[in-house]
């Protein structure tokens, strides 16, 4: 598919009453009453039921086979990360169906043997590594259908009536921030602390470079995300970018010594203006729609750890918080939060915020600050860091503190609903899926200044 690289529109603004309407999918035009659930279960995560309990189903969801692979051979890497994006395409491909097929029961048992044939060829490529394959990774091709439990009901069902899916955002996703209680707990600093920061400048996507590819997750594979990322940082950054080529790469960041690549979902407002992919893989085609909207700022910045010394970051190291599939996962990875200004000690992981007239839409990443001291990525991209302890801010035995990226991305949108990320299509743009990715690309000078900076408690940029 071609990259989009225009500059986006600028947002013209509207005023959102109690009711309003809103974009579900790219279909329907649905009215909804966005205070309905205004005030209920801000700090509950999303239900994990399986749909049973009369509700009209909403998604399929199927185990998360790359969780389960911690390690995987280096000379199996290639083909497996190719299996895993096959395995997300032939979801997305029976989401697809899910709108305008009536006995959606009959879409499970093709996909079922479609994942199975594509697990197969994951455990031949580790066979022939000399890897064992995980126990039990059959039993991970069946799928099942589940509920969104804050429930779609009649506007659901209006979205099929034209033919689309409901996929989201819905009243029920939606907060005030206003009704949230202060939530925000950080661990008091020790005498060994590093409370230093360094702040790189690297612009708000003003050049439009997003695609939907993941070169961390699924490298190799065009779409292999199935979603819009925004990029900061490396101009280079697509799924076929090697190491050496982000390391040639031209960055937007104003310390060219820093060629990182800094990515998140876009962000959407639900409004029925199309952009520019409104049929191109990522988009439209993925049942991603509305108008993209360029942060109003962004800010990336390397803090210190509250009990020890951080040690300069490997070239390279690969990072992603929070878990584009936590819909259907379940929460456990889940680690983006939501917010407002003014109102920043008060975050929502599993609610997008209401924020009130002349306040701003925030996103925030807090990215593993642990890391192992030996590799620079794993095969499921998490075992090689950590989060510190939330308690003590203390690493787990066996990592080190490095210094931790805190990305903090702000949008100028009406107040009210109306706006949801990008996101996998049977996920449904659920905020409790926003995830953040990094790879480390800072000249090694440049990041031992870093460390330096955060560990003698100075304020760097």
């Amino acid at each position: 598919m071609g990259r989009t690289s225009r500059k986006r529109s600028r947002l013209t603004r509207r005023v959102v009453a109690t009711s309003a309407a809103f974009i579900m999918g790219g279909g329907a035009l649905v009215a909804v009453n966005v205070y309905a659930n205004a005030g209920e279960g801000a700090d509950r995560p999303p239900p994990r039921g399986s749909g049973d309990s009369g509700q009209q189903v909403s998604t399929i969801s199927c185990p998360d086979v790359g969780n389960q692979l911690p390690e995987v051979p280096d000379a199996a890497r290639g083909e497996v990360d190719r299996r895993l994006a096959d395995l997300d395409g032939q979801i997305t491909e029976a989401y697809g169906q899910f709108a305008r097929t009536p006995d959606k029961e009959s879409l499970l048992a093709p996909l079922a043997e479609k994942r199975r044939e594509t697990l197969g060829g994951i455990t031949n490529a580790l066979d022939q590594a000399g890897a064992r394959p995980p126990e039990g990774i059959d039993s991970m091709a069946p799928c099942t259908l589940r509920a969104d439990d804050q429930g779609q009901g009649q506007d659901q069902d209006q979205g099929q009536d034209q033919g689309q899916s409901g996929n989201g955002p819905e009243a029920g996703d939606f907060v005030e921030i206003e009704s949230v209680q202060p939530n925000v707990k950080r661990p008091r600093d020790g005498r060994n602390a590093s409370r230093g920061t360094f702040t790189t400048k690297c612009g708000r996507n003003e050049n439009g470079k997003f695609n939907p590819d993941n070169v961390i997750v699924a490298p190799g594979v065009s779409n292999g995300a199935h979603h819009m990322h925004d990029y900061v940082g490396n101009q280079a950054t697509d799924a076929f970018s090697s190491d050496a080529d982000l390391a040639a790469g031209q960055t937007s960041c104003r310390n060219q010594g820093d060629k990182s690549t800094y990515y998140w979902p876009v962000l959407r407002l639900q409004n029925g203006q199309n952009e520019d992919d409104a049929q191109a893989d990522g988009g439209g085609k993925d049942q991603n729609v509305g108008e993209i909207q360029t942060p109003s700022s962004v800010t990336l910045k390397f803090a210190g750890n509250p009990v020890s010394k951080v040690v300069a970051m490997p070239r390279f190291l690969r990072i992603i918080t929070g878990d584009a599939k936590a819909f259907t996962n379940g929460d456990a990875n889940a680690n983006a939060s939501w917010s407002c200004t003014g109102f920043e000690n008060r975050q929502l992981t599993d609610k997008y915020p209401i924020c009130p007239e002349g306040s701003k839409v925030v996103r925030t990443f807090n990215f593993q600050s642990c890391w192992d001291g030996q590799n620079t990525d794993s095969a499921n991209h998490r075992t090689h860091v950590a989060f510190a302890d939330r308690r003590t801010g203390a690493c787990p035995r066996g990592f080190r503190a490095i210094p931790q990226l805190v990305q903090r991305v702000v949008y100028d949108v009406p107040p009210g609903p109306g706006f949801a990320v990008d996101s996998f299509p049977e996920q449904l743009h659920k905020p409790v899926t926003d995830h953040g990715d990094f790879i480390n690309v800072f000249d090694e000078r440049l990041m031992r200044r870093v460390a330096k900076c955060v560990n003698s408690g100075q304020r760097c940029a």
